[in-house]
């Protein structure tokens, strides 16, 4: 693709130890970076200087899973998210001010897709957050942020047996979620149940955290009109799960659900997410986001 430099290929290449690819690329670029290994899973902390926090802001957390199933380049899922924050890192190591931003790239995402979110990589991530009281950072998870213009927010529903305190958190998380969208891409974004990526890991250890993608917006929009004519749509999309631990999405008809996702979504763990399917509007979009992410300051 003219729009990705060749290394972008070499990133998606089969057999490419991505870990050590993130870290040789921010390396070359004066960003420092840290292995994490949890769980015998490796997440890669980028380690700014001191004075790139501001201990009266919130940190904004950052997260993009580096991992991809078996068999597909996972160009859209998750690489295209992992070169944008790579290259966002090299940025933010010469703000000029304070960003507050703490970027991890986790790894063992995919793990949990059809198994459970105890899987996930992450999941051991936000339990160490959890037990050493780090929960009141705004997590944000990039995913599929490859193809499309339009940024969709995850319109997470909020579980009827939290605690009052987690409940106003993460609405104040997703007010300046949708802020922050308004912000990067006036009048071109939408809040749309979205497949849990990794922050369903943090959300069930207790910390807030919001989910960022990108659709093409002829797919969003067929999306939305789906979504308002068959109402278990959502509760599939999200994988809810019943009383009996079973996730609704398996008491659905294949045609009634797969069928009816964004053809974005139904390109992951194919082949076909490859760097072909990219489109370069993306990554203008995801850059300005990114930059208003690194302006914002919350207490």
């Amino acid at each position: 693709m003219s729009f990705l430099p060749p290394a972008f290929s070499e990133y998606i290449a089969p057999g490419t130890d991505r870990c050590a690819f993130i870290r040789d690329y921010l390396a070359a670029r004066g960003v420092r970076t840290a292995v994490v290994p949890i769980d015998g899973k490796n997440h890669i902390l980028v380690q700014f200087e001191g004075r790139a926090y501001n201990p009266q802001f919130r940190i904004k957390t950052v997260i993009a899973h580096y991992d991809r199933v078996e068999g597909s380049p996972g160009a859209n899922d998750n690489s295209a998210a992992d070169w944008q924050l790579m290259n966002w890192a090299a940025e933010l190591k010469d703000w000029p001010q304070f960003h507050n931003v703490r970027i991890f790239f986790t790894d063992g995402e995919e793990l949990g897709w059809n198994t459970g979110v105890s899987e996930q990589g992450a999941f051991g991530l936000a339990s160490v957050f959890r037990r050493l009281g780090i929960t009141n950072d705004d997590v944000y998870v990039f995913d599929a942020c490859g193809r499309g213009e339009i940024p969709v927010l995850s319109n997470t529903a909020i579980p009827s047996d939290v605690s009052p305190r987690f409940t106003t958190a993460f609405r104040d998380l997703f007010g300046r979620t949708e802020e922050l969208l308004r912000r990067a891409s006036p009048g071109r974004w939408m809040s749309l149940p979205v497949p849990y990526s990794d922050n369903a890991s943090f959300l069930a250890c207790g910390i807030p955290a919001v989910a960022v993608t990108m659709l093409p917006a002829d797919e969003a929009s067929l999306y939305a009109r789906e979504l308002n004519k068959n109402k278990g749509l959502a509760s599939a999309v999200l994988n809810r799960e019943s009383s009996k631990k079973q996730r609704l999405a398996e008491h659905i008809p294949d045609y009634s659900y797969k069928e009816r996702l964004p053809r974005t979504w139904r390109l992951f763990h194919t082949p076909e997410d490859n760097e072909a399917s990219l489109t370069s509007g993306s990554f203008r979009v995801m850059h300005n986001i990114l930059q208003t992410l690194a302006e914002a300051k919350a207490f």
